[in-house]
């Protein structure tokens, strides 16, 4: 079996890393195609070294641009990488433009799509996230879906027949990655000085809380005010646009600082008194940890870390101040995202799909 796996933004480094792992344990051949989408290499070849995942056999080196000219970009790349390789599976991950484009070339060419991170829903048509993971789905042969309120999702859009639950692969990663650690401090912490327990760790990078200069403001000034010390893990495009519009993202309590190598991102977060972010990704990593997370957005895909109490939506800088002010949450053993073996059963069920 040939698996051609198409990714290009920091998530989805950190998702290929347990199937690399996993079709290199079952003898798969697995070709890894980076778009180049994220081109920091904080954000790109940090994650390949540090996880452990092959080095792309081939990288487009798209970079940065408007949603039409990026994914038409990649569109048209694509399309020759696909005939060259013709792979059993084109397996797509998550909601970036990356994964639009590499679908719709996938499908045109008649090659099988497989949709990891399916069946999410925000219901916010104004997210470009959105967009993208709804016409995945809709276009994918293989719906691999990470929770069981993502297939009840899948079912009510009339995929259910194209739909297996596996499990969430960022679980796999952190599991892996939080036992190796052992008990390693955060480099965080020593490089700023910082108490621990005593910070929060802040990342913020969509588009409805950056593009807006107002907004980031808003977000900004929030951040600011808390009574202790809040670490912006920064983007450059979040850089770039605070700078465009005079917006200082270092004052206050707030502390703009560098995207940090994944392993040091986890160890930030055990060290921190909770997350603030409106990463998706971040606020099942904060569940996972046990670490109190807010997210700076109106709703939330991942809805389980929020029933469970570990999660709370919040946008004016007075929601923001109250939810990381929040007592802690009552403990729990709940494991909506997996048992940390989603990738095996991903590469098993691709596998059971070409019959090799």
């Amino acid at each position: 079996m040939k698996i051609l796996s198409v990714v290009g933004a920091r998530p989805q480094f950190v998702k290929l890393a347990p199937i690399a792992h996993a079709a290199a344990a079952a003898g798969v051949d697995h070709v890894i195609v980076h778009t180049g989408q994220h081109y920091d290499p904080m954000l790109s070849d940090v994650f390949f070294d540090e996880l452990g995942i092959p080095a792309p056999a081939v990288h487009l080196g798209i970079g940065s641009g408007s949603h039409g000219v990026q994914t038409g970009a990649m569109l048209s790349a694509l399309d020759a990488v696909l005939d060259e390789h013709r792979p059993d599976w084109v397996l797509v991950y998550g909601d970036t433009n990356s994964t639009l484009a590499a679908t719709l070339s996938a499908v045109k060419m008649h090659i099988p799509v497989a949709h990891l991170e399916a069946g999410l829903r925000s219901f916010n048509r104004r997210m470009p996230e959105e967009h993208n993971r709804v016409l995945t789905d809709h276009a994918a042969d293989l719906l691999l879906a990470p929770t069981a309120v993502a297939v009840a999702h899948l079912g009510r859009e009339g995929l259910g027949d194209r739909t297996v639950l596996v499990g969430d692969v960022m679980t796999d990663v952190l599991l892996t990655e939080r036992a190796r650690m052992g008990d390693a401090p955060s480099a965080l912490v020593r490089e700023l000085g910082l108490t621990p327990g005593g910070f929060s760790v802040a990342t913020i990078h969509r588009a409805e809380n950056t593009d807006d200069p107002i907004r980031l403001k808003q977000v900004a000034d929030g951040l600011a005010a808390l009574d202790h010390p809040v670490i912006l893990l920064a983007h450059p495009r979040v850089i770039a646009k605070a700078a465009e519009h005079n917006i200082s993202l270092t004052r206050g309590s707030l502390v703009a600082h560098p995207p940090l190598a994944y392993a040091e991102l986890i160890a930030a977060a055990i060290a921190s008194r909770g997350i603030v972010t409106d990463s998706g990704g971040l606020q099942k990593e904060a569940f996972l940890l046990r670490v109190p997370c807010t997210t700076v957005r109106t709703e939330t895909e991942w809805v389980e870390t929020v029933e469970l109490g570990w999660n709370v939506l919040a946008n004016s800088a007075e929601e923001i101040a109250a939810a990381v002010g929040r007592e802690l949450p009552p403990a729990t053993d709940a494991a909506p995202y997996g048992d940390g073996h989603a990738a095996i059963r991903v590469i098993e069920e691709l596998a059971s799909r070409t019959g090799r």
